[in-house]
């Protein structure tokens, strides 16, 4: 009697395939038992094999046909607990909203060291360390410590954390958060104490459950390290070693496999990261911060194009977590949503106010300049010179900003009007004076600096406005003479992306600045924004103006962000600000100083510019009174890239999709940035005044987005995409 035929099960596994590709879909396989779903396996895909979740199965799907030859998974991932319910609704929304693969959004969450492993390596990778028998010097360490601990009768939950007393406007914003559901707008001032706030939700959080976990996000990289350096100092001595665990892109894979392993095993109770810990598996999670929730940077811009802070919002509501959105210039979004609906109803979001500044005293005063009356090609405004030479002469530090970094955007040929242009890209190479280089921000090409004009041969080309190197050395030039308290001379610094390309480079300049080696800190907005300098007493923009006549209906919102988030800068030591008999400054170089955008940064009024802005929204029809989609098309030429979508929109229409009446569709333009790499770029913007409308429309639209692709004229098409709540236009 032959052996019984064993029973195959079908597993549906979500695998990274880009939605362009048509196969947007978790695809089916077989094994010889049901496995329950987030459970992590690999299988093959074409030649390869790839690293999967398995997925619940539809609730329409029906029976693969007798003859399909379903190929079988290789391995299951033991010894991992199977990723929950939560995460793969989260992840489910984030594919159907931003309009991606359910697999792309999955593996975006996963760190990359595990999609590259297999079965066997992570069972290696999982397998506790063996002991190491100590030293006899570090027994007796560890004896002594363990005495002193029972000696000075420590429990765990005690913590220096609590002899910090919480100021009125604390307290009340903390006990508000306790008693409420949320989710909450924090709009508080530069230095009100804000993280000192997140730092008690999370507490208590913790404090009430042994399995809580809280995801406390940040816009930047560089502003990991100083909040990690808060909460490890807090909480470590709480809830154990492992109890914070950090995420972001700077990190190695090895160390970002470390930190998700805590999470999704509990094992860390925080995470602190940027956009990507988004996705990070918490199982117990209570409580999602969003400092700096205003911040672009939570918008992710390659790929699957998602907004973190929105899927906070999301996850928060499907898990029962509280959500804090923390801000001193919050979005225009988020304030909209935190005031009384037109209806009369609630507001979506509850807002607390905390104004006032904790050690920090009063708000810097600010200073317009205009720039019509000085003389042509002024750089520094006399004003503005005699007042960074007083706090140099004080031994005050000054913070000079220029959202562009190099030494000049371009190079230029008075004779034949030349400029560096990249071959590339439709944007200029930018001039590097350091190591005599022209170098493309947009596609890296980089080159020699010419000897004379490549077009008329002219010796004479010139650098044409200014960079953040050509700053600090006009300001070095202008500071040789200036001495400090001790008789040195002033010491100019300056930080931005060319400056802290080596790991560790920025954290040793951060380091300079702090401990008063650094006079003048020449900066992008990098330095803006989250650091915390108790010697800085005058913030100057210097050429802010380009932004007030951007053709982005965002840019006066962001403009207004930067420069009150430098302006927090100046004067955060109230005691050392005393003891200077200084007054903190904020200095504006601008053409236009009577702009609305200067009028309400004077007086430090956010809520009177969110007012203006919104209502001019408002009148407009754009966010948050509109939603928006951008439709973007690459191809090797203009006329390919918008033939494509001109095609798409007729096939909308044909198509008869649903709330096509609903939704607006602009004819298809060439991008701000039209070429880049040598492939140009065309975008078409969707718009609807409902965002189920659009959704509907947009999830509708994918079929015939990829078979308009698929047709022979449109083979010249490089890839497009859907960008979903776009932040530039």
């Amino acid at each position: 009697m032959s052996d019984p035929i064993p029973t195959l099960h079908v597993v549906h596994v979500a695998v990274h395939t880009p939605v362009h590709s048509g196969v947007g879909v978790p695809l089916s396989y077989t094994h010889s038992h049901p496995l329950p779903p987030g459970t992590l396996v690999r299988v093959p895909l074409g030649t390869r094999q790839l690293l999967g979740v398995v997925w619940p199965a539809p609730q329409d799907a029906a029976p693969p046909p007798e003859h399909a030859k379903l190929r079988a998974i290789e391995a299951v991932m033991q010894g991992l607990p199977a990723l929950d319910a939560t995460w793969q609704r989260l992840v489910s929304f984030a594919a159907r909203y931003y309009q991606r693969s359910v697999g792309e959004i999955a593996m975006a969450g996963l760190p990359p060291a595990l999609r590259d492993m297999t079965a066997e390596q992570l069972a290696k990778r999982l397998q506790p360390p063996k002991p190491k028998k100590p030293s006899k010097k570090a027994a007796a360490a560890t004896a002594a410590a363990a005495q002193q601990a029972v000696d000075n009768c420590l429990e765990p939950s005690q913590d220096h954390s609590e002899s910090i007393a919480l100021s009125a406007e604390q307290q009340s914003v903390f006990s508000q958060i306790i008693q409420n559901p949320g989710p909450f707008l924090l709009y508080g001032s530069t230095g009100s104490g804000k993280t000192e706030v997140y730092m008690r939700v999370v507490q208590q959080a913790l404090e009430a459950s042994p399995q809580a976990q809280a995801l406390v996000m940040v816009p930047e990289i560089n502003l990991t390290p100083q909040l990690q350096e808060r909460f490890e100092s807090r909480f470590m001595p709480m809830f154990g070693a492992q109890a914070v665990v950090s995420m972001h892109s700077g990190m190695t894979d090895v160390q970002r496999l470390k930190s998700w392993l805590a999470a999704h095993t509990g094992a860390a109770r925080i995470v602190l990261g940027t956009r990507m810990s988004i996705f990070a598996s918490l199982p117990g999670l209570k409580v999602i911060v969003v400092d700096e929730e205003h911040d672009p940077s939570y918008k992710q811009q390659e790929g699957a194009r998602y907004s973190a802070r929105d899927l906070a919002l999301w996850r928060g509501h499907a898990c029962q977590a509280q959500v804090i959105l923390g801000s001193a210039t919050p979005s225009l979004e988020s304030w909209h949503a935190s005031e009384p609906a037109s209806s009369g109803g609630p507001a979506r979001y509850l807002r607390l106010h905390m104004p006032s500044r904790i050690g920090a005293g009063a708000l810097p005063r600010v200073r317009l300049v205009d720039m019509s009356q000085q003389p042509k090609k002024t750089v520094f405004s006399q004003p503005l010179l005699e007042a960074i030479t007083e706090r140099v002469q004080r031994g005050e530090q000054s913070l000079i900003l220029l959202n562009r970094r190099g030494f000049a955007p371009v190079l230029y040929c008075a004779d034949c009007n030349w400029k560096s242009d990249c071959p590339h890209c439709s944007a200029h190479q930018v001039f590097h004076k350091g190591d005599r280089t022209l170098r493309c921000h947009h596609c890296g090409y980089t080159q020699r600096v010419p000897h004379a004009c490549p077009s008329c041969g002219n010796p004479d080309i010139l650098p044409l406005g200014k960079g953040t190197e050509q700053l600090q050395e006009e300001l070095e030039r202008l500071l040789r003479n200036v001495q400090r308290p001790d008789g040195q001379p002033a010491r100019v610094s300056r930080i931005d992306a060319d400056t802290t390309k080596l790991k560790g480079a920025l954290q040793e300049q951060l380091a300079l600045v702090h401990s008063g080696e650094v006079d003048v800190l020449v900066g992008t907005q990098m330095v803006a924004k989250g650091h915390d300098f108790r010697r800085i007493t005058l913030v100057a923009a210097v050429q802010p103006d380009g932004a007030l006549f951007s053709s982005d209906f965002r840019a006066p919102e962001r403009l207004f962000c930067l420069l009150m988030q430098a302006a927090g800068r100046a004067g955060r030591d109230a005691a050392y600000v005393s003891d200077q008999g200084s007054q903190p400054e904020m200095w504006v170089q601008s053409f236009e100083p009577q702009h609305s955008v200067f009028a309400a940064l004077r007086q430090h009024d956010y809520p009177a510019f969110a007012a203006q802005q919104l209502r001019e929204r408002q009148d407009a029809g754009m966010p948050p009174y509109a939603f928006q989609a951008l439709v973007r098309a690459d191809a090797r030429t203009q006329e390919t890239a918008q033939a494509f979508l001109r095609a798409a929109t007729d096939a909308a229409r044909q198509g008869q999709l649903p709330c096509l009446d609903d939704v607006f569709v602009y004819p298809p333009i060439p991008m701000a940035m039209q070429r880049v790499a040598n492939v140009e770029r065309a975008q078409m913007l969707i718009e609807a005044a409902d965002r189920r409308a659009l959704q509907r429309f947009l999830h509708a639209w994918q079929p015939w987005l990829h078979w308009v692709r698929g047709q022979p004229q449109h083979k010249g098409v490089v890839r497009w995409l859907v960008d979903v709540d776009p932040l530039s236009l």
